[in-house]
């Protein structure tokens, strides 16, 4: 071999690259910190990222995404799952900005909707009809009852109601703890009628078979079997989706967990994203647990902690991570900020709420003086209630505002109505809508309705079939029925036809009917965005629409207006200036979480979640004599979640009345926490 061919291998040697690709379009590694860019690059294996509040985990999920089609990944391939079907929008759409269109064709979606896109393809493999029906909590509470005065006509006094059963039966699916324990753990006050509400359960599902119905939690349920009792679809859908990513995991329940290990059982190609440190969802059957047992569920997994926010100002972090340092169980993290602020968070006690629903307004005042947005503010609030006398408050003061958990677009009686006939028209099985467009009608009673019910689910629209009395209430709907097929009308000729056919029930029902028809040209709008009824009726039961148009016409609110918000209602936005009101000890934390250690902890959390939303502004507040409906107590102390804290990190605030003040209410004096007042 000749020296100038040692020479040329050396150089050979000194030029190997670590990878097939470096020519990135998206410049990665200015664009990320150290931890994201980390987060990013890892493709293989499993991986937790434990995004503290602010850190940038939507950047970061986007910029995997985008760096997995990159790096040659088929975008079809690659499954992101998450809580809203926003997020996975949003996510999307940024990953299309950040590369190109091929970030479109990324598998994403909410749990629930992926389930209903499985389920639909294997339906048959489970005993399901193609054209299943999925129901809402309201409907599945008739059902429930349905079943349970067939059973049951005459029940006990203190018998649950129809919305406590289903919470009951929904549990036990989401926790997969067996109906008996769910009610002797949690429902106590009903193990004397515990077989009964078994019974009503066995009762309900049966309902749900033979009618080709589904609940919120069949979907997950059904999803679950399909991958244990099918190893063979088991291993394709795994294989197609190489690459799965789970976001906000600490609000998972037992079998979302199970379904995740199940999808990605061919190769482990899992990303978990969240903060334990936020997981405030237990009541909905969410278990913390599921993110700290991760690593143990998932050998060889690499932990990547996402610590800079890019939020809040170094003064409220420093108190955030004070509050959360108090946590007995979670990964420890320290969450730092750029953002310099001499600003520091405030703790102000009232002499009663009257008094703090008037500070508020005054400091609103005072911060609008000061060129922040109305919009830019927010008061949070433990429950809905505690913001009773802060309304009152804002109506004096003549500053608009928004309450976050309003009535719901679907919960509408009227919209429900139109929903039933479209049901209908997609699966005659469908008792509950069948007796409830039957029932709309003008002489039509129940006994009436089980006599119609088996013509109608038989599609047999003879008239001559039944007395005669009913005959004038009937006929427009069978018309309806007989005329409307989906496959001969678009969805939005199907939906304006069901429409025109109810306006004159709604005229007749309803005082109010110019509102509510507002509501109905809302709902022709929706029809106007899909194709197929089955899957718009399946997008309005998962994904529904949060408010009555009715409801905001009658709240007249502006674009630019201040926001009441419950903590869970508010988990991931946020505001330049924060309020927390009511956060006496007692109600923040709840006195029902003084018990029990694991109730406790998600109140601290809760703690957390709320003090996070602050960009700049943090007041909280406590009356000091609040008395509490629940424990006949005066509650007097703030927060304990406030108790030991460094003496740099708080200023405490009292306000008392002052006549001369135009406000009514003036400062006292501002001075540290720890200090005593002069």
């Amino acid at each position: 071999m000749s020296e100038n061919s040692i020479q040329l291998r050396k150089k050979f040697v000194l030029k190997k690259r670590t990878s097939l690709k470096t020519d990135y379009k998206v410049d990665y590694e200015n664009e990320l910190n150290e931890a994201q860019l980390e987060a990013v690059k890892t493709q293989k294996g499993p991986v937790l990222v434990v995004a503290g509040a602010g850190t940038g985990k939507t950047k970061t999920l986007t910029y995997r995404c985008a760096r997995l089609i990159e790096d040659g990944i088929e975008p079809s391939s690659i499954l992101l799952l998450t809580f809203t079907k926003k997020a996975a929008k949003e996510m999307l759409n940024r990953a299309t900005l950040v590369l190109d269109d091929r970030c479109e064709k990324v598998s994403g979606g909410t749990f629930h909707s992926f389930s209903n896109l499985i389920l639909r393809k294997y339906s048959k493999l489970l005993g399901l009809k193609n054209n299943f029906t999925i129901m809402d909590q309201a409907d599945a509470q008739d059902v429930i009852w349905h079943c349970a005065n067939v059973l049951y006509p005459k029940k006990e006094k203190r018998f649950p109601k129809k919305s406590t059963i289903l919470e009951i039966y929904s549990k036990s699916v989401n926790k997969e703890i067996p109906v008996k324990e769910i009610i002797e753990k949690e429902y106590y006050n009903f193990t004397d009628v515990e077989d009964k509400i078994i019974e009503i359960h066995k009762a309900y599902v049966k309902y749900k078979r033979e009618n080709s119905i589904l609940d919120y939690d069949d979907l997950l349920l059904y999803l679950k079997f399909l991958l244990e009792d099918n190893e063979n679809i088991r291993k394709k859908l795994s294989n197609q989706y190489q690459y799965i990513m789970v976001d906000e995991y600490q609000d998972t329940n037992t079998l979302q967990a199970d379904i995740i290990k199940l999808l990605a059982s061919e190769h482990n190609n899992i990303m978990a994203v969240g903060d334990d440190a936020q997981s405030i969802y237990s009541f909905r059957g969410a278990n913390y647990k599921n993110i700290l047992e991760f690593p143990n569920i998932f050998s060889g997994c690499k932990i990547i902690k996402l610590e800079q926010n890019y939020r809040s100002s170094k003064n409220i972090l420093n108190l955030t991570n004070a509050i959360i340092s108090k946590a007995k169980k979670g990964y420890k993290k320290e969450l730092f900020s750029n953002i310099e602020d001499n600003k520091k968070p405030a703790i102000i006690k009232a002499l009663n709420s009257q008094m703090e629903a008037e500070f508020v307004c005054q400091k609103v005042l005072e911060l609008l003086d000061e060129d922040i947005e109305l919009n830019d503010i927010c008061v949070l609030i433990r429950n809905a209630r505690m913001s009773y006398n802060l309304e009152i408050e804002l109506a004096k003061y003549n500053i608009p505002y928004q309450k976050f958990g309003g009535p719901k677009f679907l919960e509408a009686a009227h919209i429900k109505d139109i929903i039933a006939h479209l049901r209908v028209i997609l699966n005659p099985d469908d008792t509950i809508s069948l007796s409830r467009i039957l029932l709309l009608l003008k002489g039509v009673g129940s006994k009436a309705v089980s006599s119609i019910i088996p013509l109608m689910q038989a599609k047999n629209y003879n008239q001559k079939l039944l007395p005669s009395k009913y005959s004038t209430s009937l006929t427009p709907l069978f018309n309806l029925l007989t005329k409307q097929d989906e496959n001969n009308y678009s969805l939005s000729e199907l939906v304006g036809a069901v429409i025109d056919y109810y306006k004159p029930i709604l005229v007749e029902k309803y005082d109010d009917w110019q509102k509510r028809e507002k509501d109905l040209e809302h709902f022709s709008y929706l029809a106007t965005l899909y194709k197929k009824l089955d899957s718009f009726l399946s997008d309005l039961a998962l994904e529904p629409p949060e408010a009555s148009v009715e409801g905001m016409y009658k709240r007249n609110i502006k674009d630019d207006c201040l926001t009441i918000s419950t903590i869970h209602s508010a988990k991931g936005l946020e505001w330049n200036s924060v309020f927390i009101i009511g956060a006496v000890d007692g109600r923040f934390p709840s006195a029902y979480s003084f018990n029990s250690d694991e109730e406790m902890e998600e109140e601290l959390r809760l703690m957390y979640v709320a003090t996070t939303r602050a960009k700049s502004d943090l007041f909280i507040s406590y009356p000091v004599d609040m008395y509490d409906y629940s424990t006949q107590m005066i509650l007097t102390k703030p927060s304990r979640f406030l108790d030991n804290l460094d003496e740099n990190l708080l200023e405490i605030w009292d306000i008392e009345e002052d006549e001369q003040n135009y406000y009514g209410i003036i400062f006292l004096w501002k001075i540290n926490i720890f200090q005593s007042a002069k």
